[in-house]
């Protein structure tokens, strides 16, 4: 199997792993408890916290969740006042907002240009003073688009706003905006496990609780949290700092790569120039993606977001970049970081190319 889906997860690196292991096999103690067991525990989940926030701005805290979808949730049902965010951003951010604008709250979702990036002109006129919480993506999950979250969170802050980042597809590969005042991210997408993620909070800014009960952790969210799942994510981040460079610098080479071996048939989903290179979302007139993915299963790649494949529905976000819906429908996306070499890579585009021409000969 040729994995090419590094949006949707990671493969979980080895040292990660290894910082787990122990804590599933003999270490099972309640990091919440106040005997020496639990305090061991406790150590381990503050230096994996130390180690996640390390890849942060300064000045804010850093509250563990279950993964980046609490996360969001968490900042934007935690704060007030209307919300302004983007037409391209994660379901867990547009269904969000859309709860809440059921409850009342108002919402302003704004349009992207056909490359993906925010219009800042629209912006302007929306985010004005009485805004409660801009909310934008950092790396878009299905295009790979680097949205200027800088500027985006200026536009907040003149309007007295909060500035939300949905960082979990840039975090680790990407630097973070220092201007950002809440940031969302997820451990399976930098090589770590599934089942935990973080919102770091700037400090002097407080949320409403989502989740009510013993307030564990430091914003006051409730549950016991997991050391195993903890100490990979911690693991992870702190590998992720380490090959930060070195891992930028592969992904470039890849795409690099990736561009040039599929030629002038395919067409770039998104804005090439500023796009995290290891997102390769690519379409074909008339590719017929379900049967694509039928013939090469031993391939893995995506037909859009692992979050809503299935539905039947075109990408969002590629509607969001003005993509007819049979357009949508023949886009692909491929993913591929650390792990991927560039001989596997270039095989595997070489299997997806022939199979889809091979669907034009047949029609």
């Amino acid at each position: 199997m040729t994995y090419l889906d590094y949006q949707a997860t990671t493969p979980l690196a080895p040292e990660a792993l290894a910082a787990m292991l122990p804590w599933l096999e003999s270490q099972h103690a309640n990091p919440h408890s106040a005997h020496a067991e639990g305090r061991k525990a406790k150590a381990a989940v503050e230096v994996a916290r130390d180690d996640i926030a390390a890849l942060m701005p300064g000045g804010g805290t850093l509250s563990f969740t279950s993964g980046a979808t609490e996360a969001l949730n968490w900042a934007i049902k935690g704060t007030t006042g209307p919300i302004v965010t983007l037409a391209s951003e994660h379901a867990a951010v547009l269904d969000t907002v859309e709860a809440e604008a059921r409850k009342g709250r108002p919402v302003t979702v704004l349009p992207v240009g056909s490359d993906g990036l925010a219009d800042f002109a629209a912006a302007r006129a929306a985010i004005q003073p009485g805004t409660g919480l801009v909310a934008a993506m950092l790396v878009n999950n299905e295009i790979g688009v680097i949205q200027p979250i800088a500027q985006l969170a200026e536009l907040a802050h003149r309007a007295g706003a909060l500035f939300l980042c949905d960082a979990v597809q840039g975090y680790g590969r990407v630097l973070i905006p220092e201007e950002c005042d809440l940031i969302a991210v997820s451990a399976h997408k930098i090589h770590g496990p599934k089942g935990v993620g973080a919102l770091w909070i700037r400090d002097g800014i407080t949320l409403a609780p989502l989740l009510h009960g013993g307030g564990q952790e430091p914003a006051g969210r409730s549950g016991t949290l997991s050391p195993a799942l903890c100490a990979g994510f911690g693991a992870a981040a702190r590998l992720a700092k380490q090959r930060f460079g070195a891992d930028h610098a592969h992904a470039e080479q890849l795409f690099r790569a990736a561009l040039a071996r599929v030629g002038g048939e395919w067409m770039l989903n998104g804005s090439q120039a500023e796009r995290y290179h290891g997102n390769f979302n690519i379409r074909r007139d008339g590719l017929d993606v379900a049967r694509l993915m039928s013939d090469l299963r031993d391939i893995a790649f995506s037909a859009g977001s692992a979050c809503a494949s299935g539905s039947g529905r075109p990408s969002h976000v590629l509607r969001a970049i003005g993509l007819r819906d049979s357009e949508a429908r023949s886009s692909i996306r491929i993913g591929f970081g650390r792990y991927t070499t560039e001989e596997e890579l270039l095989a595997a585009l070489d299997r997806i190319v022939a199979a889809a021409r091979g669907q034009k000969v047949a029609a």
